[in-house]
């Protein structure tokens, strides 16, 4: 549709509404890049998405307030660093190589 304006020329208006931006391109001067991307919730459901930087997968943080008490202390548990264990090496060694020699032949 075209109307005039108050100086007379002709300008076009557009009547925009849901069903016209499901049927039309986006009318823009700069297209910026997108890139399909996975979003992952934090129930484990995802939706396919386009994103502004290349990623393959988008984890969302799960609120751990909302847990119960039990699961809560579960993941806080789990983020601390893991203890690690010490080994000590305590050999009595009385190994004797010269019984043995006289198992050796040579040929």
């Amino acid at each position: 549709m075209t109307t005039k304006n108050v100086l007379g020329t002709l300008t076009q208006i557009r009547f925009l509404s849901c069903h016209s931006a499901s049927i039309t391109r986006p009318h823009r001067l700069t297209y910026k890049r997108t890139y399909p991307t996975v979003l992952v919730n934090p129930d484990g459901s995802t939706i396919n998405i386009k994103y502004h930087e290349p990623r393959q997968i988008i984890k969302l943080p799960l609120n751990i307030w909302t847990l119960s008490e039990a699961e809560r202390k579960a993941r806080l548990e789990a983020r601390k660093p893991k203890k690690k264990v010490k080994f000590e090496d305590d050999l009595d060694d009385s190994f004797d190589a010269n019984k043995y020699v006289k198992y050796l032949k040579k040929k």
